[in-house]
């Protein structure tokens, strides 16, 4: 078992920047690629961000590169989601997930998941 927890979201403007952190604990770290994805209210739960387990590859949502950075500290046991430029429809409850095999896009294919945190981005 994988437990995750995140934090760092909040209210920001437009335009502005939140990091999200994500914490894991129970299992070796560097076993699991790691994802971030989110889910506005009404919709489905969409695939943000995945690294690697090494960190050494990274995958993004068209909607959010060259605005959001994926980033691990295997040595910290925690995976980090910079977010640069924020958009109202970054509305959302970010989720932070572990998968015990290599990256993936898929939302389906990921194993663990942490419960949660709230990023609002007021216009």
């Amino acid at each position: 078992q994988v437990q995750l927890v995140e934090s760092g979201g909040g209210l920001v403007q437009a335009g502005g920047s939140l990091r999200l952190s994500c914490a894991a604990s129970g299992r070796t770290f560097s076993n699991y690629a790691m994802g971030w994805l989110r889910q506005a209210p009404g919709k489905e739960r969409e695939f943000v961000a995945a690294i690697s387990r090494s960190g050494s590859s990274t995958r993004y949502a068209d909607s959010v590169k060259s605005r959001f950075t994926i980033s691990r500290d295997n040595a910290k046991n925690t995976v980090y989601l910079q977010m640069d430029a924020l958009k109202p429809e970054d509305t959302a409850v970010y989720y932070c997930a572990a998968r015990d095999s290599v990256l993936s896009l898929h939302k389906y294919e990921y194993d663990y998941w942490g419960q949660g945190t709230q990023v609002t981005v007021s216009s």
